[in-house]
């Protein structure tokens, strides 16, 4: 009979344990979740896109005249002062190559100059006789009136003839100069490219170079045409603008997120290099649409959006012409909101909801939501500051789960 009780009281003791181990084992366990906070806290929502520096007003030196530019000895960040600093030296441009037939036109031409030259010296010789008479007999006559002997009349006309001997004699001096003139442009037409007169003269400083100075206050930002070479008038040289108070940012905005913008709107410029983001605000928004296609291939429409630096140069060391720079434009701020972390919400239906956390139960609670920036979003009503929540709900949470904080959070 003992024997009996004491196998009973075994297998009932057995028979608890195995029980209490498969309870155990097969127990609802709490759900390890993420958990966060509503809380008040400044919050803004930005346009965020990618952009480039630029100096608004550039100036472009270019060359004056068709010549031969010197080669540039300036660099790229040389700064130079308005109508001071010379940037550039050009020279004439050489003659074209002369071939026979133009060359002998030209030789004749020479010839035909020498002889016009001649005859006309030949006048201004005979002009000067005759002036040299008329004037002989000017004084003659002038004595004999003085003394009775010659009329009046005849003295009048004796200082005719002088006047007009005179003007003979400066017609055939000014004829002499033109002749002068019309031979040396005959040689000059004799000239080509290979003369060795005109060599030497630009190498003795015969021909004076041309010095292009800079049309501004600045730096130089980049050369167009740095080697010797010759070139026709309006060719670009170089481009100067001003860095320290001319800079500026201009970023291409969706159309959809450019009507979002305002003039005026402050801005956070990052990612330029060094830490910590440059202040600016919007300064213009084109009112022309461009369609450019992104990397994928996708059909876009662009506008363009200029950003002026609000914080001093100082703050911007380095920061040149064409940087690439990362922009947020906010179009929206609370300085004291009630947000909650974008990760904790989902849609329950057409409703937005979050799964609040009281003595570690879960609850579905749905909420309304204003702003989202994508990190944190405007409770506008649903949930109070303080509430605990859930943050990137699993689909295994329910209404009512048990759930515990994750360690290490």
């Amino acid at each position: 009979m003992a024997r009996k009780k004491s196998r009973l009281f075994l297998s009932l003791g057995a028979a608890i344990s195995i029980g209490g181990a498969l309870a155990g084992a097969f127990w609802p366990r709490a759900v390890l979740v993420d958990m966060g906070t509503v809380i008040r806290s400044p919050m803004i929502v930005t346009i965020d896109e990618e952009g480039s520096t630029r100096v608004h007003n550039t100036y472009i030196v270019s060359t004056p005249i068709t010549g031969r530019l010197q080669r540039v000895q300036m660099q790229p960040g040389d700064r130079v002062v308005s109508n001071k600093t010379i940037v550039a030296y050009m020279l004439p441009i050489n003659p074209e190559a002369l071939d026979a037939r133009t060359r002998e036109q030209a030789r004749s031409a020479v010839t035909a100059a020498e002889a016009a030259l001649r005859a006309a010296r030949s006048a201004l010789n005979a002009a000067i006789a005759k002036n040299d008479l008329a004037q002989t007999d000017l004084v003659r006559t002038r004595a004999l009136t003085e003394r009775g002997v010659s009329s009046k009349v005849a003295l009048e006309r004796a200082e005719q003839e002088a006047r007009v001997g005179n003007a003979s004699l400066d017609s055939s001096e000014a004829l002499v100069s033109v002749r002068e003139a019309e031979l040396a442009n005959a040689h000059a037409q004799l000239i080509g490219f290979d003369d060795q007169g005109l060599a030497t003269a630009i190498k003795n400083g015969g021909v004076e170079a041309i010095a292009l100075h800079a049309p501004a206050d600045g730096r130089i930002l980049r050369i167009l045409q740095k080697s010797e070479t010759t070139l026709p008038a309006g060719t670009p040289v170089m481009e100067i603008g001003n860095i320290n108070d001319d800079l500026e940012v201009v970023v291409d905005l969706l159309s959809s997120d450019a009507v979002q913008v305002s003039v005026g709107n402050r801005v956070f410029i990052e990612d330029w290099g060094k830490p910590g983001a440059l202040a600016g605000e919007v300064i213009r928004i084109d009112p022309f649409g461009a369609t450019q296609y992104s990397a994928l291939g996708v059909e876009e429409q662009r506008v363009n959006a200029v950003i002026q630096f609000t914080d001093p140069a100082t703050h911007r060391e380095n920061l040149g012409h064409g940087f690439r720079v990362e922009v947020r434009i906010v179009i929206w701020e609370d300085g004291d909101a009630l947000v909650v972390p974008s990760s904790a919400l989902f849609r329950n239906g057409e409703d937005w909801a979050v799964f609040t956390v009281k003595e570690n139960y879960a609850f579905l609670q749905k909420v309304r939501i204003g702003k989202n920036n994508g990190v944190q979003a405007l409770v506008t009503d649903g949930l109070k500051e303080g509430t605990q929540i859930i943050l990137f709900p699993s689909a295994e949470i329910v209404d009512g789960l048990k759930v515990e904080q994750r360690s290490g959070l």
